[in-house]
């Protein structure tokens, strides 16, 4: 079994009821005429009651929802060393190229027919 917290509302009304449960036993062996003690106790079980409603309406309460944080408006790319746009994407296109067609762009001489090998 995990141990818990202590509940402090059951734990007071159960001490409650263990000190009326003594209070009857005591009052069937000796005979104390105190008639004022009877509203006393029954004030006393109404603010727990009451204590004990706060306590339950209190603990039911959910927390305040969070604020959603706004999204910030996405910022420009950085382009990496200060080169122009222009000078930039025309990097990126050469390199995206296919290797062997640029190689045949700018060396159209070494570019001949050989026989395929079966």
């Amino acid at each position: 079994m995990k141990p818990h917290r202590t509940d402090g509302v059951s734990l007071s009304f159960g001490l409650i009821f263990l000190m009326v449960a003594l209070w009857w036993a005591v009052s069937r062996a000796v005979d104390i005429h105190l008639p004022a003690v009877g509203w006393l106790v029954a004030g006393a079980l109404i603010m727990f009651g009451v204590i004990g409603l706060l306590g339950a309406i209190r603990s039911g309460r959910t927390p305040a929802p969070q604020p959603v944080p706004v999204a910030a408006p996405p910022a420009e790319p950085e382009i990496p060393g200060g080169l122009p746009p222009e000078m930039h994407a025309s990097i990126v296109r050469e390199l995206l190229e296919e290797p062997g067609e640029r190689f045949r762009k700018e060396h159209p001489e070494a570019t001949t027919e050989r026989p395929h090998q079966d």
